[in-house]
């Protein structure tokens, strides 16, 4: 079974992280640091006892972007021990997958973090231990899981259940709201996350684009371009410069991506026809 520390500084996803592992029963314990500097502390620790130490760790769970030294920054310094723990980097960014797997990453996890997808982590952290992998997690969905937004101008999907069909529901500081779908003027890609452009602000969810793409479609929402969904009924202005294609979504200037330009201007023209 495996000891695991869990680093993240965003609280909330820290929690629900630390939730997730230790609702597996191939984990013995499931520790949290909130920073570089308490998770070198706690890996300081462990390394001075040796790995079969009652203060060892098998997995360090640990988060990439983090105030003062990054997740790659800790797993470079860790490369230098000859027995560190393993490391499962945990991301909303796809861009360092490369550089983590340089530093013999056991896995990439991207947030948001489905439970099939940690348990296939910690399977990995098993096998390459040499440790029986067993059954994964069957732990119970809790009744409220750990708010997923940190206190900031984000905020994170509630369960779609939650929501009316014209509607969204968000989570900010721990406050559910509902926007209408009606508001929204355009939806953004970031990563597995999409933020909602209303024209009083935005909005993160934990809904990859393209599953907001097919539920919306119905409404009138198309796709311009691989991070851009557009109310179609909300574009302004369509331009065509030096053969490229943007449209005007009020303040903004989005791109069309050269696939999605034909059928974008088709269904603008059809629509002025009506």
């Amino acid at each position: 079974m495996l000891r695991v520390l869990a680093v993240d500084d965003e609280k909330p996803l820290l929690e629900e992280l630390l939730y997730l592992l230790r609702g597996d029963p191939r984990v013995l314990s499931a520790e949290g640091a909130s920073d570089a500097t308490g998770a070198l502390r706690r890996i300081t620790r462990a390394l001075e006892t040796g790995p079969d130490g009652p203060d060892g760790i098998d997995v360090v769970f640990l988060d990439i972007h983090m105030a003062g030294l990054t997740g790659l920054d800790i797993a470079r310094l860790l490369a230098g021990f000859a027995r560190p723990p393993l490391i499962v980097f945990v991301t909303a960014h796809e861009g360092f997958a490369v550089q983590a797997f340089d530093l013999k990453a056991v896995d990439y996890v991207l947030k948001p973090v489905r439970p099939e997808r940690l348990a296939e982590a910690v399977r990995r952290a098993c096998a390459q231990l040499g440790r029986a992998a067993g059954p994964a997690a069957t732990a119970p969905v809790p009744a409220r899981l750990p708010v997923q937004a940190a206190a900031t101008a984000t905020a994170t999907a509630a369960p779609a259940a939650a929501a009316a069909p014209d509607q969204i529901a968000v989570e900010l500081g721990g406050v559910t709201r509902f926007v209408a779908v009606a508001d929204i003027a355009y939806v953004e890609a970031q990563g597995d996350y999409a933020r909602l452009h209303t024209d009083e602000g935005s909005h993160l969810v934990r809904i990859p684009l393209s599953t907001l793409e097919e539920r919306w479609a119905a409404r009138g929402f198309v796709r311009i371009h691989r991070r851009h969904l557009v109310a179609l009924g909300r574009i302004d202005e369509l331009r065509l410069d030096a053969g490229t294609t943007s449209v005007r979504v009020g303040a903004a200037e989005l791109q069309v991506s050269r696939r999605h330009a034909r059928d974008l201007r088709d269904l603008l023209m059809r629509r002025a026809m009506r």
